[in-house]
C-alpha cells in the first residue's frame, strides 16, 4: 500500500562503527577473515560486514567468541542485554582478587604491553609497579612514541593528607619517602611529550591503573595497606558500567592535580 512501512529487517543489526576489537581480538589469536568465514560457515564478505561494525547473528557472536578467545560482552556490548543502561548486574568485572599483592605479575605486563592509546595511573605511591616492571619506563616512552597519552598522578608526598594517610595505614612516616622514591623512578620521562606527571593532594578511595578499555582498581580499606586492599580487574563493555563508574572519577580527580613544582598546602 502506498505510504505503509517496510517490516524492520530481522537477523544481523545495521553497520555502525568499525568493529576494532574484534579485528583486534582476530589479530591476536592469528586468524584472518577467510578462516573465520569458513569456521562460522558464512561468505568473507559478511566477515567483512562484521568488521565494519555489523552484529552477527547469536550463533556466529558465540562461535566468534569461541575462536578468538573473548568474550561475547566484550566483542559487541550493544548485544548483551546486561551491559545496557539500568541493568541489574554488570559482566565487566574479568576477575576479582582478594588483595592487590593477589595480582600476577603477568596480568600487569600483558595490560602494559597491550595499551596502545591510553594510560591513566593515580594512586598514592605504587612504587611496586616501577619496582616490579623492570623496563617500566622504556615500555612508557615507546608506546609515547607511537601516539599513546600517559597521565600519572602521584600523591604530593609534603601535603598534609600524605600525612594523615601514612598515620592512617601505620606507615610511621615511611609512605613520604615511597613516593618520592616512586618520583626518581619516574624522573626519565617528566616533561617528555604526551606523558604527564602530577601530584594530587586528595583522599583516595581506591587506585586506578587504566589501560585502554581495561583497568586494575584497588578499593581501599580502613588501615590495610596498598598490597592488603581488594582489587578488580574490569573490562570496558558499555557506557554505563563499573568502569565507566571508575574512568569518571580519574577524569574528576585528575581535574584537581598539580604541576609537580608547584606549591604544596
Amino acid at each position: 500500500m502506498l505510504g505503509s512501512k517496510r517490516p524492520a529487517p530481522t537477523g544481523e543489526g545495521r553497520p555502525s562503527m568499525p568493529n576494532e576489537r574484534l579485528r583486534a581480538a582476530m589479530a591476536n589469536a592469528r586468524i584472518d577473515v577467510d578462516q573465520v568465514a569458513e569456521a562460522t560457515s558464512v561468505d568473507p564478505k559478511t566477515v567483512q560486514r562484521w568488521l565494519a561494525g555489523r552484529v552477527p547473528h547469536p550463533r556466529h557472536r558465540w562461535k566468534l567468541s569461541e575462536l578468538v578467545g573473548q568474550e561475547e560482552g566484550y566483542l559487541w556490548p550493544t548485544a548483551r542485554p546486561d551491559v545496557a543502561p539500568g541493568a541489574p548486574a554488570t559482566s565487566e568485572v574479568v576477575t576479582a582478587y582478594a588483595h592487590r599483592a593477589d595480582i600476577p605479575a603477568s596480568v600487569w605486563n600483558e595490560l602494559l604491553t597491550r595499551a596502545c592509546r591510553q594510560i591513566d595511573i593515580i594512586g598514592y605511591s605504587f612504587l611496586f609497579l616501577p619496582e616490579q616492571t623492570v623496563n617500566l619506563i622504556e615500555v612508557i616512552t615507546n608506546k609515547c612514541s607511537n601516539g599513546c597519552k600517559v597521565r600519572i598522578s602521584i600523591a604530593n608526598p609534603d601535603c598534609q593528607h600524605t600525612r594523615e594517610r601514612d598515620r592512617l595505614e601505620g606507615l610511621n612516616g615511611t609512605l613520604p619517602a615511597r613516593i618520592r622514591t616512586t618520583v626518581v623512578h619516574l624522573q626519565p620521562i617528566l616533561g617528555a611529550p604526551s606523558i604527564q606527571v602530577r601530584y594530587h593532594e586528595t583522599h583516595l578511595y581506591s587506585a586506578i591503573y587504566r589501560f585502554d578499555d581495561e583497568m586494575l582498581v584497588t578499593p581501599y580499606l580502613v588501615g590495610a595497606h596498598g598490597f592488603q586492599h581488594p582489587a578488580l580487574h574490569l573490562r570496558r563493555l558499555s557506557p554505563y558500567g563499573i568502569f565507566a563508574t571508575y574512568a569518571d572519577q580519574f577524569e574528576s580527580l585528575w581535574a584537581t592535580t598539580k604541576g609537580m613544582n608547584d606549591d604544596a598546602d
